[in-house]
């Protein structure tokens, strides 16, 4: 598994959050979301600029800025060998063979 920032995750692709480096009023916020280590998250979708980010987590879609994403280190799921769309598997599926 790779550490990305949430903000270089791509659409449908899951993983553990492992760290939120946000401090003060920021941190405080994110964490307050529930953004928190060890909380697994889903992208849900973009808007259509990238910004802001979609993401599901703990039964709720939340959205955050690209600014606030960067903060917010994930350890994302394996990615596959095969060159499905996205490159990556999630929980044994291909992204193109239904959704999580």
């Amino acid at each position: 598994m790779a550490i990305i920032k949430l903000r270089e995750m791509k659409d449908s692709q899951s993983g553990t959050i492992t760290a939120v480096t946000a401090t003060g009023e920021l941190g405080r916020r994110i964490r307050d979301m529930g953004i928190t280590p060890g909380s697994t998250i889903k992208i849900q979708g973009r808007a259509p600029l990238y910004d802001p980010i979609a993401i599901r987590l703990n039964g709720f879609t939340i959205s955050l800025r690209n600014s606030e994403a960067d903060y917010i280190e994930v350890d994302v799921n394996e990615e596959c060998a095969c060159d499905c769309p996205g490159g990556f598997q999630t929980r044994g599926r291909h992204r193109n063979r239904g959704a999580l």
